[in-house]
Formats: C-alpha cells, structure tokens, sequence
C-alpha cells in the first residue's frame, strides 16, 4: 500500500485579541448640546504577515468617523488581530484564507469593540453592518491583475 505524500488540511484559532483601539471625541462636551444629525466614514483594511511556516497573524482595521452638522462627534479605531494556523493548502487556496475568511472571524470582535466604545463614550449605540470580506477580496484580486503589467506582448 502506497503511503499518502499529502499534508492534511488544518485550520485552527490559536488567539484572538485586539491589537490597538483608540477613541477620540474632539468636540465634547460641546457635541452632546447640539442637534444629533450624525453621518458616517467607515473605513476597513487587512494586513496579514506569517508568523512560522503554518502560523499566520491577520489584521483587521476598522476607523469609523461620525460627525454632527460637519463637526467630529468622534473618532474610533480599532486593529483587531489574529494569529491562525493553517497547514496543508495550497498558496492559491491560503491567499483567499488569509484574505477573506480570517477577516470574516475577527469582524464580530472589532464591531463589539467600536459599539462598546461608542456607548462608553456617552453617544448611541453604533452597530456596523456586516460586511462581505469574499467580495471585497474579489475585488482586491481584481484591482491587482488589473494593475500588473501584461506578460503577454509580442514583439
């Protein structure tokens, strides 16, 4: 009987934790005597870096801007971070891995925070809207091919 050459695959949480948080209100106490006309700058972004060959460290960032009649109500800001280990993929399957599923479990964790510092703050409570880390790392692969110079030119 021939013995397998191929790897399992595993894929584990070994720690989830937040990295950095920081949380800003610029104009307080005056913001909290003026009308509520809040609006909203969400911004997201991922980073990942290995750790060990099967250890990975994926970052999360969440920066949510909130202003009342063009003033800064606040400004909070979160890098949730987890360290993952994945063996047995392939590169092509451990991009997407890195890219999109990890972000997808540290999500919950960042919201939690930025609605836990809100409310601590003294504003009303701010839940952000689920987001689809899938298609915004289609997007991303997208945007990256588009950028890279053809191979394919004939001379």
């Amino acid at each position: 009987m021939a013995e397998s050459t191929t790897e399992e695959k595993q894929f584990s949480i070994q720690k989830i934790y937040t990295k950095d948080i920081s949380f800003e209100t610029p104009n307080s106490p005056q913001v909290f005597a003026g009308k509520w006309e809040p609006t909203v700058d969400f911004n997201l972004g991922t980073t990942n870096q290995s750790l060990e060959e099967t250890m990975f460290e994926v970052s999360l960032s969440i920066t949510v801007t909130v202003k009342s009649l063009d003033n800064v109500a606040y400004l909070v800001e979160v890098n949730q971070a987890g360290i993952f280990s994945i063996s047995g993929f392939s590169d092509e399957e451990k991009a997407p891995m890195l890219g999109s599923f990890c972000p997808n479990i540290l999500f919950p964790y960042a919201r939690e925070v930025v609605s836990d510092l809100v409310g601590k703050g003294g504003f009303p409570q701010l839940l952000l809207a689920p987001v689809n880390f899938d298609a915004l790392y289609a997007q991303h692969i997208q945007q990256t091919q588009q950028q890279a110079p053809s191979s394919s030119t004939v001379n």
